[in-house]
């Protein structure tokens, strides 16, 4: 059939409520222009992001009611592992209550003050908990990557001559492990092909450095190979992600995200010394390995989760969502990532914005016109999330400046993506009365999330 619906039917619903023009003013001014410090219930439409935002399945609910809760090696336990080791085939699971636990943890005990760690690209938090313990985090993004406007199949690939130049400039000592995110967040949520990862895995064996997936996305990833990439037509989700999995050494995982589940997260590697380490300090910030901060009840959700967002039908429907909203703003010339990613649609607010420099945040400015108008919570992936300073401390801006629009899983219907497709096709008629902003406070690491504004006209 042409109308491609969602795979499931709603057997619960939650209301949503609408404030209006003026009360959303004041609700951002006492926010301090920045959305992450509004109330939840303050936003019609929360994309936010697509981090334990979904909506769990009837079958993860009734999971929830087998949480074997016992301290140590609990029935729930197993099934997390069993299932974890079924998708990724590594010899070690331990569970944290979050990807950036496991990213935190694999950083403490892996990374010294100065090494390198490249990556095709590091999200926010990953960046984070590398420079936190005196790393210095690298992207080394595709070409095609940095190119919005270009439409071919994975702008998400790690660039291999960028990334051997790293090796041999700093030397092989310098680089723990190199990590490849799957999908690609910063960059638009872009997917990594099958060959990159073969090529990447293959130019690290030659240095003898390990291979890190960063893996929240994995099935996203999977469905993109499957739908993409030469040779993999005929291979289900599972089998694909497997065979990525393969060619990495070790593996952090946001089950926020493609475990479909409200919390959670796990490392997985198969290193003996790495796994000791690992495991010796999640008991000390986490809790027992074999619960890792979680309740049993949500190594049950996460179980039946990473196996549902591996079913095809599913990620069929997921992704027409995506480029559903893609192809709209595409008829009206709004300028977006292209292709879409696998969760989320990001505006270009460099080309939506030209008259405010990236200094003066354009994606900042085009978050809370978003908001003014219709409600809509996104946020700024640009040079407030990923500014640097150079050697003389001066600000430095992002490559890119994106406003993401992230899809919560099995939330919200073709109605409410109607709703903001007009919302986003009136903020651009009056794009030209948007203004600029500046940070009049923000803490040394993860600025974005904690930070004030105040608007400047440029």
């Amino acid at each position: 059939m042409r109308t491609i619906i969602e795979p499931f039917r709603i057997k619960m619903t939650e209301p949503i409520k609408i404030i209006s023009r003026a009360e959303r003013e004041q609700k951002l001014a006492q926010a301090h222009y920045n959305v992450f410090l509004l109330d939840a219930e303050d936003c019609c439409i929360d994309l936010l992001t697509d981090s334990g935002t979904g909506a769990m399945s009837d079958r993860q609910w009734a999971a929830l009611m087998c949480g074997d809760e016992s301290y140590a090696g609990s029935k729930s336990w197993k099934k997390f592992e069993a299932v974890v080791k079924t998708v990724t085939g590594m010899k070690h699971v331990f569970p944290t209550h979050q990807g950036r636990a496991a990213e935190g943890i694999l950083a403490q005990t892996r990374v010294k003050p100065g090494q390198i760690i490249p990556n095709n690209s590091h999200f926010d938090t990953t960046r984070a908990n590398m420079e936190y313990v005196g790393g210095q985090a690298l992207n080394f993004l595709c070409p095609e990557g940095l190119d919005l406007t270009i439409d071919v199949p994975f702008k998400g690939n790690m660039a291999l001559d960028a990334l051997e130049r790293c090796i041999q400039e700093h030397g092989v000592g310098q680089v723990p492990f190199c990590m490849l995110t799957v999908t690609n967040n910063t960059g638009g949520g872009q997917p990594v092909a099958l060959a990159n990862v073969r090529a990447v895995k293959a130019l690290l064996q030659k240095y003898g450095i390990p291979l890190v997936i960063d893996a929240c996305r994995f099935a996203e990833n999977a469905y993109f190979i499957h739908e993409r990439e030469d040779g993999y037509q005929d291979k289900s989700l599972l089998e694909i992600a497997q065979e990525m999995f393969s060619y990495a050494d070790a593996a952090t995982m946001s089950c926020k995200k493609d475990g479909l589940a409200n919390i959670g997260g796990f490392f997985v590697c198969n290193n003996d010394e790495w796994a000791e380490d690992f495991k010796n300090l999640l008991i000390l910030r986490e809790g027992f390995p074999t619960y890792g901060g979680l309740a049993g009840r949500d190594l049950e959700a996460i179980a039946v989760g990473l196996m549902e967002a591996l079913e095809y039908d599913y990620q069929v429907y997921r992704h027409a969502t995506v480029e559903y909203l893609g192809r709209k703003l595409l008829e009206r010339g709004i300028p977006h990532v292209r292709p879409v990613g696998g969760h989320a649609v990001f505006l270009d607010s460099k080309r939506f914005l030209p008259q405010i420099p990236p200094l003066h945040y354009p994606g900042i400015g085009l978050v809370n016109a978003l908001y003014v108008e219709g409600g809509i919570r996104g946020v700024e992936l640009g040079s407030v999330m990923f500014g640097r300073r150079d050697a003389q401390g001066r600000e430095m801006e992002s490559p890119l400046e994106l406003v993401r629009l992230a899809f919560p899983r099995r939330v919200y219907t073709q109605s409410h993506f109607d709703y903001l497709i007009e919302v986003i096709e009136d903020v651009w008629k009056q794009r030209d009365q948007i203004p600029g902003y500046r940070i009049t406070y923000q803490p040394k690491f993860l600025r974005h999330f904690t930070c004030h504004f105040e608007s400047i006209r440029v």
